[in-house]
C-alpha cells in the first residue's frame, strides 16, 4: 500500500504542476487576445481555441489535486453525524461511486479521443483529440487519487480504532 500511495504522491504532484502550467497559458493566451482584439483591432484567431483548450486540461488535472485535499463536494456532514465505522462505510461507498464514475469517462473519453482523431481544431491544424485526451488522461489522474484517498481513509479508521483500543 505504501507504494500506491508515493506513487499517488508522485502522480499528484504531477496533475498539479500540468494544471498550473495549463492555467498560465490560458491565462497570457486570454489576455493575448484581449491586447490583439482591443488594442490593435486584430483578433488572433488560433489563442481563443488553445485558450479554451488549456482550460480543460487544466480542469481535469485539477480535480485529481481536488480530490488529494478533499476539496470536492463530499459526503462529510453525512460521514461526521455518524459512527466511525459507519461514516467511513459512507465514504468508502461514496468513494466507489466516483471510482465506478470516472472509470466509466476514462474509458468514454478514450473512445471519444480515438473517434475525434481526424477532426482539427478551428484555427489550427492540430487534431482535437489532444483536447479530448483530457479526459482519459484526467481521469486516470483523478482514480488515482480517489482509490489513495480510500486507502488513507481506511489506515487512519484502522489506526484511529487501534489507539482507541489501546487507550482502554
Amino acid at each position: 500500500m505504501r507504494h500506491l500511495l508515493r506513487l499517488e504522491d508522485f502522480t499528484t504532484e504531477v496533475a498539479r504542476l500540468l494544471s498550473i502550467a495549463f492555467l498560465i497559458i490560458a491565462a497570457s493566451l486570454a489576455l493575448y487576445q484581449v491586447i490583439t482584439r482591443f488594442a490593435f483591432g486584430a483578433p488572433s484567431t488560433w489563442s481563443e481555441v488553445i485558450t479554451r483548450s488549456a482550460m480543460i486540461w487544466s480542469v481535469f488535472l485539477g480535480v485529481a489535486v481536488a480530490f488529494k485535499h478533499g476539496a470536492m463536494i463530499s459526503v462529510d456532514v453525512v460521514q461526521n453525524a455518524l459512527p466511525p465505522r459507519i461514516g467511513l462505510w459512507v465514504y468508502i461507498l461514496a468513494s466507489t461511486g466516483s471510482l465506478i464514475f470516472f472509470t466509466v469517462l476514462m474509458w468514454q473519453g478514450y473512445l471519444m479521443t480515438l473517434r475525434v482523431i481526424p477532426q482539427n481544431l478551428s484555427a489550427l491544424e492540430v487534431s482535437i483529440a489532444w483536447v479530448y485526451a483530457a479526459l482519459p488522461v484526467g481521469s486516470a489522474f483523478i482514480l488515482m487519487a480517489i482509490a489513495a484517498g480510500m486507502v488513507r481513509g481506511i489506515q487512519g479508521a484502522w489506526l484511529t480504532g487501534r489507539n482507541a483500543d489501546d487507550a482502554q
